[in-house]
């Protein structure tokens, strides 16, 4: 990691604050051993499989919220950049506009700026897996039927991020010498949701088409698909 982002990334200079696994817990066990795969450098692709004996659910729990973390520091470090008068409409080119809805005050899809956007899907996945009835901590508390369901959602939005951050702000990234450090966060999250299906292929569309040109370091996305929610 270059020195100029290990000190933007050393002032924990995060969109939201992380959410941390409680020590002594299943699911910091399960934390630590998907960090100690990553860091031990083995390959993404075997990285994400779920351990033997392993239950799914909390991998994908302990996953979701790590990426939360990730990727609410990818957007920390770029925020600045990223206003209502840089950024008017949350996309990810001219053809892929991304609209919010929720239960409350958006109930229909509506057109956002990109930073709006962004507040209020970090403050819905906050909500989310703050929530004990979707998110256990508990040894031995069940996860709902919905889980997955909320986590595929979870996963679809944040992957929204990725598609912003690489064709609007990547430039910023650039300045930081962040391209192998945002690429590795990018191919993780896409081999662990490809691996258990969990976000239709149409959210991934925008950078699947030339994730090839990504994953090389210094690559440029020059073109843009379309998509809108």
């Amino acid at each position: 990691m270059s020195l100029a982002l290990k000190q933007v990334f050393n002032k924990d200079r995060t969109f939201r604050p992380k959410r941390k696994f409680e020590p002594g817990t299943q699911r910091f066990e399960l934390h630590k051993k998907a960090q100690a795969s990553l860091n031990a450098g083995l390959d993404l692709k075997q990285a994400v499989q779920l351990p033997h004996g392993e239950d799914l659910n909390d991998w994908v729990a302990v996953h979701v919220v790590d990426f939360f973390n990730r990727i609410n520091l990818i957007y920390g470090t770029i925020s600045d950049s990223c206003t209502d008068q840089t950024c008017p409409v949350m996309s990810g080119g001219p053809k892929y506009e991304y609209r919010w809805q929720d239960e409350h005050k958006y109930k229909r899809p509506t057109a956002l700026s990109a930073p709006k956007y962004m507040s209020l899907l970090m403050d819905w996945i906050e909500v989310q897996i703050n929530n004990e009835n979707i998110f256990p901590t508990n040894v031995g508390t069940p996860f709902p039927k919905t889980f997955m369901q909320v986590a595929k959602k979870i996963l679809s939005r944040l992957f929204r991020v990725f598609v912003h951050v690489y064709i609007h702000h990547f430039d910023r990234v650039s300045q930081m010498g962040a391209e192998a450090h945002v690429n590795t966060c990018y191919k993780h999250f896409y081999y662990f949701v490809t691996e258990f299906n969990l976000t239709d292929h149409k959210e991934l569309e925008p950078l699947v088409s030339q994730r090839a040109d990504r994953m090389s370091y210094g690559a440029r996305y020059e073109n843009q698909c379309s998509y809108v929610e």
